[in-house]
């Protein structure tokens, strides 16, 4: 099946190239996609250009609404399709890939709702005059998503960048874009205009590449490592287009003394586990006060040795990691940390059944992680737990902030005051306090601070992001 959508039509890639589709559960190939070239980046552009002159530009905000609350009714409609084919395109758990396929949905419906809601602002000025700011879309938009959560990410920054009004270029992971392939057939269903989103598989330095660098561009969102984050406000800058960067995490998870450790411990074991620890904002990072450590690492060691991990159908906690590369990063950094005599306390399992030639990888779990090791600062993306203790407050702040990144924390604690002040002091764009991750939340803005990156992603600040201004001053005397 053609895997390009270029001004409403499904096509080839031009150079009649494909990449295969690999299962992770098995490291066989199922299915292929094409390989998208920069010609096919420049037909894509073009059209979202055409849309932007042409039926796409001339709606109004309540049109494009409607448009997307259809397309969240359709994808409620075909959830459990999407399902299997996101838990086949990443081997995440069924129970995962549901909760995922809802999600998308809660984007389009969110968005849909919200499109005629972004109101401009009276400016208070001179006798005289009337002063106004309107929000206007940026154009067309470049949008790279990842592999982890490709169905969620397609909801999260294609919705509003449509409701905005954008018209938009989608770039894939090649490593799992088969969901995307679907909604985005959705949304033609529902009625969106030809060129108003047009999507092209490839490969990130071919295809992706050309599509930050396309000198008509006006905006990109890009999620992925901050290496590659670079790479793109690199190739976006000669043409000074802005972009939003979500660019991952060593997100810190702070336990003082005196918290409710009933209620924190399962949540702490599924942020590092939940996606098998793929997870921007996993909280890989687990920082016990001393005078709890012992008591409450035990509990979480014996936790974390109760999780399983298998094929999708099974539907424990964890599944695969994603592709080769990645599954050897992770099994990568377990080796290192073994062999350079950091402490591993406990490990997962993975089930019976499970294909020798998959990306399985067993959660591990060290302690004491010295806080100069690898494992204490850089980022994983597997299910890869590192527990450290700190002495007070202070120590817990600035362990906490001891790292490149800022994208999420989590506080710990029945201290009212310490709350306020601990949250306060965290180098993170979320912080949450006495939960974590707050059921995935479509209204919470979300995104990171340092290495972490920059822009806001979800509630209605998205519209805002995917939204440029025009001061419009009138002298009417």
């Amino acid at each position: 099946m053609p895997s390009l959508l270029i001004n409403g039509t499904w096509g080839s890639a031009s150079g009649g190239q494909t990449i295969e589709v690999i299962n992770p559960c098995d490291a066989k190939p199922y299915a292929s996609i094409d390989r998208g070239t920069p010609e096919d980046i420049d037909r894509a552009v073009k059209a979202a250009r055409a849309a932007m002159d042409g039926a796409w530009g001339q709606l109004t905000a309540t049109e494009r609404g409607r448009i997307l609350t259809k397309a969240a009714t359709l994808i409620v409609q075909h959830a459990e399709e999407i399902a299997q084919i996101e838990l086949r395109d990443t081997g995440k758990p069924l129970s995962v890939a549901r909760a995922d396929v809802v999600a998308v949905a809660r984007y389009f419906e969110y968005y849909g709702g919200a499109a005629d809601k972004l109101h401009g602002k009276q400016i208070p000025y001179l006798n005289g005059y009337n002063a106004q700011l309107v929000y206007e879309p940026h154009g067309v938009v470049a949008i790279i998503i990842p592999w982890n959560y490709p169905a969620q990410m397609f909801g999260r920054t294609v919705a509003p960048a449509l409701a905005a009004g954008n018209a938009v270029v989608l770039k894939p992971s090649e490593d799992a874009c088969m969901s995307g392939l679907k909604l985005a057939a959705l949304l033609v269903e529902a009625g969106l205009p030809p060129g108003a989103l047009n999507l092209v598989t490839g490969y990130g330095h071919e295809a992706g590449a050309a599509l930050t660098a396309h000198p008509d561009i006006n905006y990109a969102s890009f999620t992925g490592s901050p290496e590659v984050g670079a790479m793109v406000q690199q190739s976006t800058a000669p043409n000074a287009v802005p972009c939003t960067l979500e660019l991952g995490g060593k997100s810190p998870q702070i336990v003082f003394e005196d918290a409710d450790l009933d209620k924190a411990l399962p949540i702490i074991i599924k942020a590092i586990t939940q996606n098998a620890g793929q997870t921007c904002s996993a909280g890989s990072r687990l920082l016990i006060q001393q005078s709890i450590y012992d008591q409450f690492i035990k509990r979480v060691a014996e936790a974390f040795s109760k999780v399983k991990v298998g094929t999708p159908e099974m539907d424990f906690d964890c599944g695969p990691i994603v592709n080769r590369k990645q599954y050897e990063r992770v099994r990568g950094f377990i080796d290192d940390a073994v062999k350079t005599g950091v402490p591993l306390l406990a490990e997962g399992k993975v089930a019976d059944g499970c294909s020798k030639e998959g990306y399985f990888v067993a959660p591990a779990l060290f302690g004491a992680v010295p806080r100069d090791h690898r494992l204490a600062c850089q980022e994983v993306f597997g299910p890869v737990l590192s527990a450290m203790s700190f002495k007070d407050e202070e120590d817990a702040i600035q362990l906490a902030n001891a790292t490149e990144y800022g994208l999420v924390s989590g506080i710990w604690t029945e201290n009212g005051a310490r709350q306020a002040r601990v949250a306060k002091r965290m180098q993170s764009g979320q912080v949450f306090i006495n939960c974590y991750g707050a059921g995935g939340g479509v209204e919470l803005p979300f995104g990171g601070m340092k290495k972490s990156g920059h822009g806001r992603e979800k509630g209605f600040i998205a519209l805002e992001e995917f939204s440029t201004t025009k001061t419009v001053v009138l002298h009417h005397g």
